[in-house]
C-alpha cells in the first residue's frame, strides 16, 4: 500500500469522477485507475462503482474513507512536523444553499482566513440534496441549509442552529402590497410569483403555502439571489426566510421589502452540517465557531425591518 494510492482515492472522492481527479493531480486517467485496482485487490474490496459514464466511490470505499483520510492527515502532520511547510496548506470545502448564507459564510471566511493565512477556501452554491450527499462521501466539509419545521437531518450528519427565522413575503419597494402590515395567501395568488425550483426549501414551502390552489402565472428560478433580483424588476412577488432579505443590497438600497404572511407560524432554521464522527477537524471546528458567532450577531438585527 502506497500513499499516492490513498491520495488518488480521496482525490477521485473529492472531484467526483476520475477524470476531474486526473485535471487537478496532473496524472493520467489510468495510472490512476491502475493505482486504485491494486488498492482494491490488496484490500480485497471494490473501491469504485466503475460505470461508462464515469466512476464514483463505492459503499465499501465510503466506509473506509473516514480511516484513509486519517492517515492522508497523519502524513500531512508529520510533513509539517519535518519543516515541509507545503504541507500544511489545507483546502477547506463549504457547501451551501444561497438563501440568506452570503451574511454568515463571507464574514465567517473572512475570519478563517485572517487566522489561517495559508488555508483555502472553496464555497459551492448547490441544492440541499446535493449538500447531504458530499457531507456523506466527504467531499465537503461543511454544509450550510435551510430547514422547515419537522425537517430530519440524515443520521450520519450532525447540525449547529445558527439562524432562526420566518418565511416572508418578498416586494418591490412600491408595489401596492408593501402598504399592507402582512400579505396573505390569496394577495400573492393574484400576482405574478416567483417560485424556487423544485429541490429548493422554498419550492416545497410555496406548495404548502397555496396548497392546490397555485397562482396564475408562476415563474422559476434557481436560488434566493436571482429570486430576490426579479422582485426587484418587477418580474413578480416571492417567499424566502426573512434572514435571506434583512441586509441584502437590493433591501437595504430600498428595491425590495418583506412582510409577514397572514397566519403562518412555520419556523425556518439555518443550520451548518457536518459528517458526524468521532474526531472532528479543527479548521471545520474553527469555521463552525466563527459561523455561529455571525448567526448571534445577525439575530441581533431586527428582522422585518421594512414592516410600516
Amino acid at each position: 500500500m502506497r500513499i499516492e494510492q490513498l491520495e488518488y482515492l480521496a482525490a477521485v472522492t473529492r472531484f467526483g469522477s476520475l477524470r476531474r481527479a486526473s485535471e487537478q493531480l496532473h496524472v493520467s486517467q489510468p495510472a490512476i485507475s491502475e493505482a486504485i485496482r491494486k488498492l482494491e485487490r490488496e484490500l480485497g474490496v471494490t473501491l469504485l462503482d466503475r460505470h461508462r459514464s464515469g466512476a464514483r466511490i463505492s459503499l465499501a470505499g465510503r466506509e473506509l474513507l473516514q480511516p484513509i483520510v486519517d492517515v492522508l492527515e497523519s502524513v500531512d502532520r508529520l510533513k509539517a512536523a519535518a519543516g515541509d511547510q507545503l504541507a500544511t496548506r489545507r483546502l477547506l470545502r463549504i457547501g451551501t444553499v444561497n438563501a440568506g448564507t452570503a451574511s454568515l459564510v463571507l464574514p465567517a471566511v473572512r475570519a478563517f482566513q485572517a487566522a489561517n493565512s495559508r488555508a483555502a477556501v472553496e464555497v459551492r452554491n448547490l441544492q440541499q440534496d446535493e449538500i447531504h450527499v458530499s457531507l456523506t462521501e466527504g467531499t465537503l466539509d461543511l454544509g450550510l441549509v435551510n430547514l422547515l419545521d419537522g425537517d430530519d437531518v440524515p443520521p450520519d450528519l450532525e447540525a449547529t442552529a445558527l439562524l432562526v427565522g420566518r418565511p416572508a413575503a418578498v416586494l418591490p419597494a412600491g408595489h401596492p402590497l408593501a402598504a399592507q402590515a402582512e400579505v396573505s395567501a390569496d394577495d400573492l395568488r393574484g400576482e405574478r410569483f416567483v417560485a424556487m425550483r423544485s429541490g429548493y426549501l422554498m419550492y416545497r414551502f410555496a406548495h404548502r403555502l397555496f396548497g392546490s390552489d397555485l397562482p396564475a402565472a408562476w415563474h422559476s428560478t434557481d436560488g434566493a439571489e436571482m429570486g430576490k433580483m426579479m422582485v426587484a424588476e418587477g418580474i413578480g412577488l416571492t417567499v424566502l426566510p426573512d434572514y435571506s432579505v434583512l441586509g441584502d443590497p437590493l433591501e437595504r438600497a430600498g428595491l425590495i421589502v418583506t412582510r409577514p404572511l397572514v397566519g403562518d407560524t412555520t419556523v425556518v432554521t439555518m443550520v451548518a452540517l457536518h459528517r458526524r464522527q468521532a474526531r472532528v477537524s479543527p479548521a471545520v471546528l474553527e469555521v463552525l465557531g466563527h459561523l455561529r458567532a455571525q448567526g448571534l450577531a445577525f439575530a441581533c438585527r431586527p428582522l422585518m425591518a421594512g414592516v410600516a
